[in-house]
Protein backbone atom coordinates (compact mmCIF):
# COMPACT_ATOMS: atom_id res chain seq x y z
CA UNK A 1 0.00 0.00 0.00
CA UNK A 2 1.20 3.12 -0.48
CA UNK A 3 2.02 5.69 2.40
CA UNK A 4 0.02 8.43 3.23
CA UNK A 5 2.91 10.91 1.92
CA UNK A 6 2.84 8.96 -1.73
CA UNK A 7 -0.90 9.22 -1.97
CA UNK A 8 -0.46 13.01 -1.24
CA UNK A 9 2.33 13.79 -3.50
CA UNK A 10 0.07 12.03 -6.54
CA UNK A 11 -3.01 14.31 -5.27
CA UNK A 12 -1.09 16.97 -5.46
CA UNK A 13 1.37 16.36 -8.47
CA UNK A 14 -0.71 14.02 -10.77
CA UNK A 15 2.24 11.21 -10.45
CA UNK A 16 4.47 9.56 -7.66
CA UNK A 17 7.25 7.27 -8.18
CA UNK A 18 7.88 4.36 -5.83
CA UNK A 19 12.02 3.03 -5.78
CA UNK A 20 12.23 -0.75 -6.30
CA UNK A 21 8.61 -1.39 -5.85
CA UNK A 22 8.78 -4.96 -8.03
CA UNK A 23 11.69 -6.34 -5.99
CA UNK A 24 15.14 -8.09 -7.43
CA UNK A 25 13.13 -11.25 -8.27
CA UNK A 26 10.12 -9.95 -9.65
CA UNK A 27 12.55 -7.68 -11.59
CA UNK A 28 14.81 -10.22 -13.21
CA UNK A 29 11.63 -12.15 -14.21
CA UNK A 30 10.53 -8.63 -15.61
CA UNK A 31 13.60 -8.55 -17.58
CA UNK A 32 13.99 -12.05 -18.69
CA UNK A 33 10.46 -11.81 -20.82
CA UNK A 34 11.16 -8.74 -22.47
CA UNK A 35 14.50 -9.84 -23.63
CA UNK A 36 12.73 -12.85 -24.97
CA UNK A 37 9.64 -10.88 -26.70
CA UNK A 38 11.85 -8.51 -28.32
CA UNK A 39 14.42 -11.21 -29.62
CA UNK A 40 11.29 -13.39 -30.98
CA UNK A 41 10.45 -10.05 -32.91
CA UNK A 42 13.91 -9.64 -34.36
CA UNK A 43 12.92 -11.20 -37.99
CA UNK A 44 10.30 -9.55 -38.61
CA UNK A 45 9.90 -6.91 -42.01
CA UNK A 46 7.13 -4.83 -41.23
CA UNK A 47 5.10 -3.89 -37.96
CA UNK A 48 2.23 -5.98 -37.05
CA UNK A 49 -0.95 -6.16 -34.19
CA UNK A 50 2.29 -7.09 -31.47
CA UNK A 51 5.57 -5.80 -32.57
CA UNK A 52 5.66 -1.96 -33.81
CA UNK A 53 9.07 -1.51 -35.49
CA UNK A 54 11.09 1.74 -35.95
CA UNK A 55 11.34 3.32 -39.38
CA UNK A 56 14.73 1.78 -39.94
CA UNK A 57 14.28 -1.67 -38.99
CA UNK A 58 15.84 -4.43 -40.36
CA UNK A 59 16.39 -8.38 -39.93
CA UNK A 60 19.98 -7.97 -39.55
CA UNK A 61 19.70 -4.78 -37.68
CA UNK A 62 16.50 -5.17 -35.53
CA UNK A 63 14.63 -2.08 -34.12
CA UNK A 64 11.68 -2.55 -32.18
CA UNK A 65 9.79 0.50 -30.43
CA UNK A 66 6.82 -1.07 -28.70
CA UNK A 67 4.91 -4.20 -27.94
CA UNK A 68 1.06 -3.44 -28.56
CA UNK A 69 -0.97 -5.37 -25.80
CA UNK A 70 1.62 -7.36 -24.16
CA UNK A 71 -1.14 -8.41 -22.04
CA UNK A 72 -3.45 -9.79 -24.58
CA UNK A 73 -0.16 -11.85 -26.46
CA UNK A 74 2.47 -12.84 -23.33
CA UNK A 75 0.80 -14.47 -20.38
CA UNK A 76 3.56 -13.05 -17.94
CA UNK A 77 1.96 -9.76 -18.91
CA UNK A 78 -1.43 -10.45 -17.99
CA UNK A 79 -0.41 -11.78 -14.51
CA UNK A 80 1.54 -9.07 -13.82
CA UNK A 81 -1.05 -6.96 -14.41
CA UNK A 82 -3.14 -8.69 -12.18
CA UNK A 83 -0.05 -8.62 -9.20
CA UNK A 84 -0.80 -7.14 -6.23
CA UNK A 85 2.30 -5.28 -6.14
CA UNK A 86 0.80 -3.01 -8.37
CA UNK A 87 -3.00 -3.03 -7.45
CA UNK A 88 -2.10 -2.56 -3.97
CA UNK A 89 0.05 0.56 -5.04
CA UNK A 90 -2.98 1.84 -6.91
CA UNK A 91 -6.14 0.72 -4.80
CA UNK A 92 -6.00 3.75 -2.81
CA UNK A 93 -6.05 5.99 -5.44
CA UNK A 94 -8.92 4.93 -7.54
CA UNK A 95 -10.36 2.08 -4.83
CA UNK A 96 -10.52 -1.37 -4.48
CA UNK A 97 -12.80 -2.47 -7.63
CA UNK A 98 -9.99 -1.91 -10.60
CA UNK A 99 -10.19 -2.38 -14.11
CA UNK A 100 -7.24 -3.09 -16.93
CA UNK A 101 -7.73 -0.71 -19.92
CA UNK A 102 -4.63 -1.43 -21.58
CA UNK A 103 -0.84 -2.17 -21.51
CA UNK A 104 2.22 -1.55 -23.80
CA UNK A 105 6.37 -1.66 -23.78
CA UNK A 106 7.62 1.27 -25.42
CA UNK A 107 11.30 0.10 -26.04
CA UNK A 108 14.13 3.31 -26.21
CA UNK A 109 17.00 1.60 -28.49
CA UNK A 110 20.58 3.97 -27.59
CA UNK A 111 21.24 6.65 -29.71
CA UNK A 112 17.99 7.88 -31.23
CA UNK A 113 14.97 5.68 -29.45
CA UNK A 114 11.41 7.51 -30.38
CA UNK A 115 10.38 10.54 -28.78
CA UNK A 116 6.85 11.20 -27.57
CA UNK A 117 5.41 14.05 -28.00
CA UNK A 118 3.66 15.97 -25.12
CA UNK A 119 -0.19 14.17 -24.74
CA UNK A 120 -2.74 13.38 -21.67
CA UNK A 121 -3.62 9.80 -22.15
CA UNK A 122 -7.43 11.31 -21.14
CA UNK A 123 -6.80 12.58 -24.17
CA UNK A 124 -7.21 8.99 -25.73
CA UNK A 125 -9.59 7.29 -23.34
CA UNK A 126 -11.74 9.37 -21.66
CA UNK A 127 -14.33 7.73 -19.53
CA UNK A 128 -17.39 8.77 -16.88
CA UNK A 129 -15.30 9.74 -14.09
CA UNK A 130 -11.51 10.70 -13.98
CA UNK A 131 -10.85 8.04 -11.91
CA UNK A 132 -8.42 6.80 -14.39
CA UNK A 133 -3.93 6.20 -14.54
CA UNK A 134 -1.13 4.59 -15.64
CA UNK A 135 1.19 2.38 -14.16
CA UNK A 136 5.00 2.69 -15.25
CA UNK A 137 7.64 -0.32 -14.73
CA UNK A 138 10.91 0.81 -15.55
CA UNK A 139 12.70 -2.49 -17.12
CA UNK A 140 16.15 -0.74 -17.41
CA UNK A 141 17.76 1.81 -15.06
CA UNK A 142 15.96 4.73 -16.70
CA UNK A 143 17.85 8.61 -15.86
CA UNK A 144 18.02 12.00 -17.39
CA UNK A 145 19.93 10.89 -20.73
CA UNK A 146 18.40 8.02 -21.81
CA UNK A 147 14.39 9.35 -22.20
CA UNK A 148 13.19 9.54 -19.73
CA UNK A 149 8.98 10.36 -19.51
CA UNK A 150 8.79 14.09 -18.35
CA UNK A 151 5.72 14.93 -16.62
CA UNK A 152 3.65 18.65 -15.88
CA UNK A 153 3.58 18.50 -12.09
CA UNK A 154 -0.39 19.76 -11.28
CA UNK A 155 -1.84 19.52 -15.11
CA UNK A 156 -3.98 16.43 -14.01
CA UNK A 157 -6.02 19.20 -12.61
CA UNK A 158 -6.18 20.68 -16.65
CA UNK A 159 -7.18 21.82 -18.53
CA UNK A 160 -7.77 18.76 -21.25
CA UNK A 161 -5.44 20.00 -24.28
CA UNK A 162 -6.28 20.30 -27.89
CA UNK A 163 -4.73 16.82 -28.95
CA UNK A 164 -5.81 17.35 -32.60
CA UNK A 165 -4.01 18.62 -36.21
CA UNK A 166 -6.32 20.31 -38.42
CA UNK A 167 -9.23 18.06 -38.36
CA UNK A 168 -7.46 14.79 -37.34
CA UNK A 169 -6.92 13.50 -33.99
CA UNK A 170 -2.82 13.02 -33.52
CA UNK A 171 -2.78 12.00 -30.14
CA UNK A 172 -0.25 14.98 -29.09
CA UNK A 173 -0.20 18.82 -27.70
CA UNK A 174 1.34 21.35 -30.20
CA UNK A 175 3.36 23.68 -27.91
CA UNK A 176 4.45 26.41 -29.90
CA UNK A 177 0.76 26.50 -30.76
CA UNK A 178 -0.98 26.68 -27.40
CA UNK A 179 2.05 28.28 -25.65
CA UNK A 180 2.06 25.47 -22.95
CA UNK A 181 4.77 26.31 -20.65
CA UNK A 182 6.65 22.50 -20.06
CA UNK A 183 10.12 24.04 -18.80
CA UNK A 184 8.15 23.43 -14.52
CA UNK A 185 8.01 19.12 -16.50
CA UNK A 186 10.09 17.22 -14.09
CA UNK A 187 12.10 13.77 -14.75
CA UNK A 188 10.68 10.30 -14.23
CA UNK A 189 13.92 8.21 -13.25
CA UNK A 190 14.58 5.20 -11.53
CA UNK A 191 16.32 1.54 -11.14
CA UNK A 192 15.05 -1.41 -12.78
CA UNK A 193 12.18 -2.46 -11.04
CA UNK A 194 11.02 0.69 -9.96
CA UNK A 195 7.43 1.97 -11.22
CA UNK A 196 5.72 5.22 -11.29
CA UNK A 197 1.71 6.13 -11.02
CA UNK A 198 0.39 9.12 -13.26
CA UNK A 199 -3.24 10.61 -13.61
CA UNK A 200 -4.84 10.33 -17.11
CA UNK A 201 -5.13 14.06 -16.91
CA UNK A 202 -1.18 14.39 -16.38
CA UNK A 203 0.52 16.23 -19.42
CA UNK A 204 3.67 13.89 -19.87
CA UNK A 205 6.18 13.51 -22.89
CA UNK A 206 9.68 12.02 -23.69
CA UNK A 207 12.62 13.25 -25.46
CA UNK A 208 14.55 11.00 -28.03
CA UNK A 209 16.86 8.48 -25.68
CA UNK A 210 20.11 10.27 -26.57
CA UNK A 211 22.07 7.70 -24.29
CA UNK A 212 23.69 4.43 -25.99
CA UNK A 213 21.78 2.54 -23.27
CA UNK A 214 17.95 0.81 -23.61
CA UNK A 215 15.17 2.16 -21.95
CA UNK A 216 12.53 -0.02 -21.87
CA UNK A 217 9.00 1.20 -20.39
CA UNK A 218 6.14 -1.02 -19.68
CA UNK A 219 2.84 0.34 -19.11
CA UNK A 220 -0.41 -0.46 -17.50
CA UNK A 221 -3.78 2.02 -17.81
CA UNK A 222 -6.06 0.79 -15.37
CA UNK A 223 -9.33 2.61 -14.40
CA UNK A 224 -12.03 2.42 -11.40
CA UNK A 225 -14.38 -0.80 -12.83
CA UNK A 226 -17.41 1.95 -12.34
CA UNK A 227 -15.45 4.26 -14.80
CA UNK A 228 -17.45 3.34 -18.33
CA UNK A 229 -14.75 3.96 -21.68
CA UNK A 230 -16.77 6.80 -23.70
CA UNK A 231 -15.50 5.44 -26.62
CA UNK A 232 -17.21 2.35 -26.17
CA UNK A 233 -16.61 -1.66 -25.37
CA UNK A 234 -16.87 -3.19 -28.47
CA UNK A 235 -15.69 -6.43 -27.30
CA UNK A 236 -17.67 -6.44 -23.52
CA UNK A 237 -16.66 -10.33 -22.94
CA UNK A 238 -13.09 -9.05 -22.98
CA UNK A 239 -13.73 -5.45 -21.30
CA UNK A 240 -15.61 -7.57 -18.47
CA UNK A 241 -12.43 -10.01 -18.48
CA UNK A 242 -10.16 -7.65 -17.84
CA UNK A 243 -11.35 -6.78 -14.37
CA UNK A 244 -8.50 -7.42 -12.67
CA UNK A 245 -9.52 -6.77 -8.98
CA UNK A 246 -12.94 -6.20 -7.41
CA UNK A 247 -16.34 -7.13 -9.22
CA UNK A 248 -18.50 -5.83 -11.69
CA UNK A 249 -20.13 -2.72 -10.52
CA UNK A 250 -24.23 -2.42 -10.76
CA UNK A 251 -24.00 1.15 -12.40
CA UNK A 252 -21.01 3.36 -13.77
CA UNK A 253 -20.35 6.75 -11.72
CA UNK A 254 -20.46 9.76 -14.43
CA UNK A 255 -18.86 12.92 -13.10
CA UNK A 256 -18.32 16.22 -14.52
CA UNK A 257 -15.00 15.85 -17.10
CA UNK A 258 -13.62 17.78 -20.22
CA UNK A 259 -14.18 15.45 -23.02
CA UNK A 260 -13.53 15.95 -26.08
CA UNK A 261 -13.25 12.63 -28.85
CA UNK A 262 -10.06 11.21 -30.64
CA UNK A 263 -12.24 11.65 -33.44
CA UNK A 264 -11.84 11.57 -36.57
CA UNK A 265 -8.82 9.01 -36.73
CA UNK A 266 -5.61 10.03 -38.59
CA UNK A 267 -5.66 9.00 -42.07
CA UNK A 268 -2.07 7.71 -41.58
CA UNK A 269 -3.02 5.09 -39.16
CA UNK A 270 -1.01 2.85 -37.30
CA UNK A 271 0.39 4.01 -33.97
CA UNK A 272 0.83 7.06 -31.86
CA UNK A 273 4.31 7.33 -33.34
CA UNK A 274 2.86 7.66 -36.70
CA UNK A 275 -0.57 9.82 -35.41
CA UNK A 276 1.85 12.59 -33.76
CA UNK A 277 3.88 13.06 -37.33
CA UNK A 278 0.70 15.25 -38.49
CA UNK A 279 1.58 17.30 -35.73
CA UNK A 280 2.65 20.84 -37.42
CA UNK A 281 5.18 21.72 -34.68
CA UNK A 282 7.50 18.86 -32.69
CA UNK A 283 8.54 19.89 -29.64
CA UNK A 284 11.26 17.14 -29.81
CA UNK A 285 12.12 17.49 -33.00
CA UNK A 286 10.41 14.81 -36.10
CA UNK A 287 13.63 13.59 -37.31
CA UNK A 288 14.78 10.91 -35.32
CA UNK A 289 18.66 9.68 -35.38
CA UNK A 290 19.20 5.74 -36.28
CA UNK A 291 19.89 3.40 -33.52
Amino acid sequence: MLEASQVETYRRDGFVVLPGHLGPALTAELRRETDRILASGHGMRESDAVYDLEPWHAPEAPAIRRITWPHKHFEFFWELAKHPVILDAIAPLIGDAIRLHGSKINTKLGAGGASVEWHQDWAFYPHSNADVLAVGVMIDDIDAENGPMMVMPGSHRGPLHDHHSGEFFAGAIDIAATGLDVAPALPVTGRAGSISIHHAMAVHGSDFNRSGRSRRFLLYEYAAADAWPLRGAPDYADFRARLVRGREPDDYRMEKAPVRMPFPTPPVGGSVYKAQTMLKHHFFGKTQARA
